[in-house]
């Protein structure tokens, strides 16, 4: 019991940075799943997706310079991703970067390339990944 404790302690103060290595519970992917999900097709699209990437990518630009930089991230863009994210290279991700961040890995959870994430789907870690880019 003290080992899920100190765990889960864990979790709540590294966040996001060390959830994106994390699977998700079945709970918790279908609480995001319907939240994401506005034409409540029991998927979540990409346009679905982007649309909450926009969304959190607003809230996240605390000083409203249209970029990002990794404190406002608060770790949600893992390391070895930065290059991907950042392809300017320029230490910040503006709005199209972050959206094209996303897509990349939108298409890397959906396994079955039917262009929707079901709850099975975010139940991996790719799924988590995506969900800190999503809320």
């Amino acid at each position: 019991m003290a080992i899920l404790t100190v765990a889960s302690l864990g979790t709540v103060c590294l966040g996001p940075a060390l959830l994106a290595t994390t699977s998700v519970s079945p709970a918790f992917a279908a609480s995001a799943l319907s939240a994401l999900d506005t034409d409540k097709d029991g998927t979540v699209d990409l346009t679905e997706a982007k649309a909450a990437a926009s969304a959190l990518f607003d809230k996240l630009d605390k000083d409203k310079d249209g970029t990002l930089d990794r404190k406002e991230l608060k770790g949600r863009i893992p390391e070895k991703d930065w290059a991907v994210a950042d392809p300017d290279n320029d230490k910040t991700i503006t709005k199209d970067e972050y959206l094209s961040y996303v897509e990349d890995v939108f298409k890397r959870v959906d396994k079955d390339n039917d262009g929707t994430i079901d709850a099975k789907e975010l139940r991996s870690p790719a799924g988590h990944e995506l969900l800190l880019l999503l809320r």
